[in-house]
């Protein structure tokens, strides 16, 4: 599967600000940045963006996923904290 197929789901799916997707293989990294996910907690973050992707997950298209969910605020202090 490629990274811009999962990119464009997850775009489509969700109401979300950035969406940045990494990987290689089967194996898959996703930042997903909205303001949907504001009172969320963190599984229910993650769940939300697994929902899209569960036919590809199922198929083994995707076997490995790691999600990091923020919201807009959330992800502007994380990334200030990065950059550190």
């Amino acid at each position: 599967m490629e990274i811009s197929e999962i990119k464009q789901i997850l775009e489509n799916a969700l109401e979300l600000d950035e969406v940045i997707v990494n990987g290689e293989g089967s194996h898959y990294q996703v930042i997903a940045v909205g303001a949907m996910f504001d009172g969320m907690s963190r599984v229910k973050k993650q769940q939300a963006v697994y929902a899209p992707l569960m036919s590809h997950i199922a198929s083994n298209a995707i076997h490995a996923l790691s999600i990091k969910a923020y919201t807009p605020e959330e992800w502007a202090r994380d990334k200030k904290l990065m950059s550190l």
